[in-house]
């Protein structure tokens, strides 16, 4: 699968959010584009503060992958550029690659307000690809807080 059908994936995912939740999606894919696992977030609906779409989609993907919670070689694509949160648990998930659409100014941290995935202090970092069908990703997103302030 090529960038463009992995967001695409992590799109069709942020629609399964609850009415309340952000929609973000993520999808996890092994080295042979075979979707492990996908999430959206559910941080409103669990009342989990943890409850990120990349997290759950991780830790989906860590249970089905063979290799316990070593995720090595595999892709995680998302609507949103993770935060500081997300981007530690890709590094300690040894995730190979990270796609993903909308930039995040405000709190994103593989590129934007900080690069914690690309740190030269850690070990491993994985291959960062961002700005994928950005502007679907963000309407989705604009759209959402759009409908919360009328």
């Amino acid at each position: 699968m090529n960038d463009l059908e992995l967001v695409r994936a992590a799109l069709a995912a942020a629609g399964d959010a609850s009415p309340a939740d952000v929609p973000v999606g993520a999808v996890v894919f092994d080295a042979d584009g075979h979707e492990l696992a996908r999430a959206a977030n559910a941080r409103e609906a669990t009342g989990d503060p943890t409850a990120h779409a990349e997290v759950l989609a991780l830790r989906a993907a860590a249970r089905v992958h063979g290799d316990g919670w070593r995720l090595e070689g595999c892709t995680l694509a998302v609507t949103l550029e993770p935060c500081t949160m997300c981007a530690g648990a890709l590094v300690l998930a040894r995730v190979s690659r990270v796609v993903f659409g909308a930039w995040e100014p405000k709190t994103g941290a593989v590129g934007s307000l900080w690069d914690v995935v690309r740190d030269p202090r850690l070990t491993y970092r994985p291959e960062v690809r961002g700005g994928i069908l950005e502007d679907e990703c963000g309407a989705v997103l604009r759209d959402f807080f759009v409908s919360k302030r009328l």
